[in-house]
């Protein structure tokens, strides 16, 4: 099993919050981090999954009665399938506050639940989980990689040449654990293909009413091949034959279920003439690849790689180390109307900003810097680094805290690890 980024920051919240909420796309491991967790000898805590017919059923019918009927330290699995359990677990952690007394694993952003999101406000600390970062599968998981950038200062990892082999089969396996473990390129699509299908079969109708249940995984594809683009529901709706009401009620859905993520642009000084609109992800590359039906031998036949393909894996590592950064880091996009922008901005509670431009060739010149130049040019007050993230060879500086550094960072080796 994979050490986890999430584990101290678990065992953190477990020991001084009442309600833990893990939450999470299924199958990226949250079953497995609860279930690891050392349980005290003296007060073991109960592990219960409402994926268990009896278990749910008992939830379903009676919520306040199955929450008054546990006793304990106890893990629910997968809550999302009874949204009715939290009113019964906000009243029981009023009448007893103890912490870590209810661990929850969500596959569907509760948040975003009708109800829930003021229910258990000061009661409840809720961490994101995503499936297995390079860092995770490669065990160096200590050193956050997105402080590591935002503060321009990788000296704890040994940055080696991303070599374009390695990259490829990096893009194509994702980080769902599961899909990782497959031998084969016809495995793993088939394990995708399983994926999804039973998403659509139990938690989107858990979730949503939907009439046409052939219209999601339709919608979803097409959003495979807009990764990393701006978010403009007017072309998605004439291309997907949708009225937009129910193009946006299924984007909801997706979202809720970890399937699709919006970065949000950024904007500091409101005289700027700015793109407002977010920019949107499938969260992993191996879903992404699968969607598009690339093949390593494809992708090895390129003269570069896939910029869309790169940028979605890039923002899935940043999503995976900002979920545990110390310096709790933000995620958004930078564009203006005159066409300059960045692909990421990281930011920082003091405001401080790190620019992130990614680059799928092996190669980077100084007009790679564009937007990152332009906005250390307009943000001279808060800005800290730009970065382009590359399928290079070497750390090589750009200027004045500007660097080139190869996308191996993602994977590099911890010095005294």
């Amino acid at each position: 099993m994979h050490n986890r980024h999430l584990t101290p920051l678990l065992a953190d919240a477990l020991a001084d919050t009442p309600v833990v909420l893990v939450n999470g796309a299924r199958q990226s491991g949250k079953s497995t981090l609860v279930q690891s967790l050392p349980s005290s000898v003296e007060a073991p805590r109960r592990y219960l999954t409402l994926d268990e017919p009896a278990v749910l059923n008992a939830a379903k019918s009676d919520p306040a009665g199955f929450i008054n009927g546990l006793q304990g330290a106890v893990t629910l699995d997968e809550v999302q399938r009874v949204p009715e359990l939290f009113l019964p677990i906000n009243a029981a952690v009023d009448r007893q506050r103890q912490p870590g007394r209810f661990l929850l694993t969500g596959s569907a952003n509760v948040l975003l639940l009708s109800g829930i999101a003021d229910s258990l406000a000061g009661r409840m600390e809720m961490l994101s989980l995503w499936p297995l970062s390079c860092a995770e599968l490669d065990d160096c998981a200590r050193v956050n990689r997105a402080d590591a950038l935002f503060l321009g200062d990788w000296s704890a990892l040994a940055v080696l040449p991303c070599e374009r082999d390695e990259l490829i089969a990096r893009l194509l396996s994702g980080g769902f654990p599961d899909a990782v473990v497959r031998t084969t390129a016809r495995r793993r699509a088939a394990w995708f293909d399983a994926y999804v299908q039973a998403i659509l079969q139990r938690d989107v109708r858990d979730l949503a009413n939907i009439e046409q249940l052939t219209e999601v995984p339709n919608l979803l594809a097409l959003l495979a091949t807009r990764s990393g683009t701006l978010l403009n529901f007017a072309e998605l709706s004439r291309t997907a034959r949708l009225a937009q009401s129910t193009l946006k009620r299924y984007f909801a859905l997706l979202e809720m279920l970890f399937l699709l993520v919006r970065v949000p642009s950024w904007e500091r000084n409101l005289g700027k003439r700015l793109v407002k609109a977010p920019k949107v992800f499938l969260p992993d590359s191996g879903l992404l690849n699968n969607f598009l039906s690339t093949s390593a031998a494809g992708l090895a036949a390129m003269p570069g790689l896939p910029g869309g393909v790169v940028e979605t894996f890039v923002l899935t590592e940043l999503l995976k180390h900002v979920a545990f950064s110390a310096q709790r880091l933000t995620l958004w996009h930078y564009r203006t109307q005159t066409q300059i922008e960045v692909d990421f901005i990281l930011e920082n509670r003091l405001g401080q900003i790190t620019g992130i431009e990614v680059k799928a060739s092996a190669t980077v010149d100084s007009k790679d810097f564009k937007g990152l130049r332009h906005l250390q040019e307009t943000e001279t007050g808060i800005f800290q680094h730009g970065i382009v993230l590359y399928a290079g060879r070497e750390v090589v500086p750009f200027g004045d805290n500007l660097w080139a550094v190869p996308l191996s960072i993602w994977w590099a080796g911890e010095r005294g690890a």
